[in-house]
């Protein structure tokens, strides 16, 4: 069973829940001066198994990404999906040599190449592709993701006849109750949830699901629009942060931050509760073909936890994500992203012991060029989590300069398959009450590009003295009230960002 993919907490919190966290500012904010080497991950090719692979070319436009698409042939593989936008191409291969082919055969159009993971393709290659091979891939079989559970003695609750609102806590400290005396958030607005799919018909949000705008990533990474596909299977993830971000205001269960907001269902996490790179390309590059103002991000980017430029395959990865988030914040999009329940110091990185999460995990040594993806990426929002008191919550990741904003995520009450209720913890929990205030802030400024909105987002939070935590988490709150290591600029303020 996996133990990384969704944010996790310490052994003490081992049930809480969050994918990945990004950054606003630990991208440009990171240690400059030399760094010891980080271990290498071995990510293996054997003849005749089906891999994975990223291939960047070197200039991002349609004619080289045709180009790139011929050596891969030449090599071996078989192109998966084509980003001309950005230079991308998703590539399978079953050639024990298609790293070092595709160099030789693409060396004037290929940059970089890089496997995405450490185990063979248990997906296959999608339809309608002609491949090499034919060989029948094995079922994989649906088990819930650890991060699935839930958190404490919380227990899923039966659907509710009346409104909860008294008892999301998580509203008050975020100021939703009040911004929401002002606006629910327009419909013009479109918010993306990378997850693990939302349930279409629970009542507090199958009003605000935009079908059309729905998708399934998961499918090897090219994009899958059938009706179903991006309905949740083994995982109720997707669901909860779909309620904190936009559950309607409808007289029924709870009220999102933003409950009068579209959503769209942009899954992301396979049945094994996987988030490979192909699958978050796909899902970045939907949400800027589809124009969607705000995405939701609480994972991070599976198999490592953290990806490490000085090595091959990583460094590759790396730039192909940061090329679709780059991509898609052009197109208008802003992304909020979980920092993680590691209760690691994003900004002081020595050892990863979690990676590679979809074989055996090794300790390693990494260092602070190593980045938390999509966490880290130069203009994702990243959200540390806090408690019902204010406090850092025990399981949250935390950094100077590496966190943006801090919001609720121990304890949320939100939607859940089948109609239901309950409570889960995580800052998977927190990324989307600040995915929520910017879609309130959106509605609020249509006009305000991603730069804007995070400007003001933080300029708004709410400061927060460096309070201890709720229990240790390894490292004392530094820096100052406007920005520390625990909430970065402060608690996000829902309505200072209708005012």
């Amino acid at each position: 069973m996996k133990t990384a993919t969704f944010r996790r907490a310490t052994a003490a919190a081992a049930c809480a829940v969050a994918f990945a966290a990004s950054t606003v500012l630990s991208g440009s904010a990171m240690a400059t001066t030399a760094a010891t080497p980080s271990t290498p991950v071995v990510f293996p090719a054997v003849e005749g198994q089906l891999m994975s692979y990223v291939v960047n070319a070197k200039v991002a436009n349609a004619n080289k990404t045709k180009e790139v698409v011929k050596a891969v042939e030449a090599a071996g593989g078989v192109a998966v999906q084509q980003w001309p936008e950005i230079g991308v191409v998703i590539v399978q291969s079953e050639s024990a040599n298609f790293r070092s082919d595709i160099l030789k055969y693409g060396y004037s159009t290929v940059e970089s190449v890089g496997a995405t993971r450490t185990i063979p393709v248990a997906e296959g290659t999608p339809a309608g592709i002609p491949v090499p091979w034919q060989k029948a891939m094995a079922p994989r079989s649906k088990q819930l993701a650890k991060s699935d559970l839930l958190y404490g003695d919380a227990t899923f609750d039966g659907v509710a006849a009346d409104p909860r609102e008294t008892e999301q806590w998580d509203m008050v400290q975020i100021k939703a109750d009040q911004a929401h005396q002002l606006t629910d958030g327009s419909r013009n607005v479109l918010v993306g949830v990378l997850d693990s799919g939302i349930d279409p018909n629970h009542p507090d949000l199958k009003a605000n699901i935009d079908v059309a705008a729905s998708v399934n990533c998961t499918n090897a990474g090219r994009p899958d629009t059938s009706p179903t596909g991006w309905n949740p299977t083994t995982s109720s993830h997707g669901t909860h942060v779909a309620g904190i971000i936009g559950a309607a205001r409808n007289g029924v269960g709870i009220v999102g931050v933003a409950p009068n907001v579209r959503m769209a269902s942009v899954k992301v996490v396979n049945d094994a509760g996987s988030i490979y790179p192909e699958y978050a390309i796909c899902g970045f590059m939907w949400a800027g073909m589809k124009g969607m103002d705000v995405t939701n991000n609480s994972y991070y980017i599976d198999p490592l936890e953290f990806w490490c430029n000085d090595q091959p395959d990583q460094a590759a990865v790396r730039v192909a994500v940061e090329r679709a988030v780059n991509w898609s914040t052009k197109q208008g999009v802003v992304h909020a992203a979980a920092a993680g329940n590691s209760s690691y110091d994003l900004s002081n990185k020595t050892t990863d012991n979690a990676s590679p999460n979809d074989s055996t995990p090794i300790a390693r040594g990494i260092n602070n060029q190593c980045k938390d993806i999509p966490t880290e990426l130069d203009g994702v929002v990243t959200v540390s989590s806090t408690d019902q008191a204010g406090k850092l919550s025990s399981f949250s990741n935390r950094g100077l300069n590496s966190i943006a904003v801090a919001a609720p995520g121990s304890r949320i009450l939100s939607t859940l398959p089948n109609n239901s209720y309950g409570l889960l913890s995580g800052t998977s929990m927190a990324s989307p009450h600040v995915a929520g205030v910017l879609a309130l802030m959106k509605s609020q400024h249509p006009g305000w590009a991603p730069k804007k909105l995070i400007s003001e987002l933080q300029k708004q939070a709410q400061n927060h003295i460096c309070m201890p935590s709720a229990t240790p988490v390894g490292a004392a709150c530094v820096g100052t009230l406007d920005n520390n290591s625990y909430y970065g600029e402060g608690i996000s303020d829902a309505l200072a960002a209708v005012l």
